[in-house]
């Protein structure tokens, strides 16, 4: 399986994008999880990604994944993402029926690798402190918990927050 990763651009369609992270999100919807990301339109989509670097991921050029890196100084809202050396990622969805076939985790190591050579320290993410089979991913991926936050009401849930430290570029 060859997937192409790359940066979001001028010709990408938002509401391509919106389309396949509500479709992504949807199976959380339908335990009851309110996250913004299952329910947002295009105009919240391009906010999100405004400020922060959205990296696509294609398979025989359909589009079957995302995930949007905010840098240490885009991100707010709880004491960790406050920290100047923090950068968080989100909006990270992969098409339904291709879920679990390694694309999320080779979308999170390419974002890894681009958080890691900007010079970000840790890379964090917050997600529903009762979606436990994503905090086990999260985990088996080296995140730890780091705080909790709270987006009521945007959501319907605490969130755990969960960080990874980034080793620097080593020098060739």
């Amino acid at each position: 399986m060859s997937l192409l990763i790359r940066p979001y651009g001028p010709g990408d369609s938002l509401e391509v994008l919106t389309a396949l992270l509500r479709r992504a999100y949807a199976p959380l919807a339908e335990l009851g999880f309110r996250y913004l990301t299952a329910r947002q339109r295009p105009e919240t989509t391009a906010a999100r990604i405004e400020n922060a670097s959205c990296f696509l991921g294609f398979l025989e050029g359909r589009l079957v994944a995302s995930i949007t890196l905010s840098p240490p100084e885009r991100t707010r809202g709880c004491p960790w993402y406050d920290r100047p050396d923090v950068g968080c990622f989100g909006q990270f969805g992969v098409e339904p029926e291709l879920q679990r076939q390694g694309i999320g985790s080779r979308m999170l190591a390419h974002l890894e690798a681009q958080a890691r050579a900007r010079g970000t320290a840790e890379l964090a993410l917050d997600t529903a402190e009762s979606a436990e089979h994503l905090i086990r991913y999260y985990r088996k991926h080296g995140y730890r918990l780091v705080g909790h936050a709270d987006w009521r009401p945007i959501t319907n849930y605490r969130s755990v927050v969960m960080s990874k430290p980034l080793a620097p570029p080593s020098e060739p």
